[in-house]
């Protein structure tokens, strides 16, 4: 859980100070924040931090300068449980 909480705070002071706007910002910022909600009120949900994990990857995906970050968020949902089989 610290893993995730460390993780989130990390790329969301990386995203406030990106002075580059783009259209998903705000997508990014959202999920952020619940995710960091979420982290803060118990376990969360594996599902639900999947979820968010995709929305911003999608949000900020091509945004190199928070791919670490991103990489970073996506290592400690890993940390929750194997990832859905196809």
């Amino acid at each position: 859980m610290v893993a995730l909480r460390t993780a989130v705070s990390r790329l969301r002071r990386r995203l406030a100070l990106l002075p580059a706007d783009f259209p998903d910002r705000q997508i990014a910022e959202d999920e952020l924040a619940d995710l960091a909600a979420m982290v803060g009120h118990g376990v969360p949900e594996v599902p639900r931090l999947r979820r968010s994990l995709l929305l911003i990857a999608g949000a900020i995906g091509s945004v190199s300068a928070l791919a670490p970050g991103l990489t970073e968020v996506r290592r400690a949902v890993e940390l929750f449980g194997d990832p859905p089989r196809r």
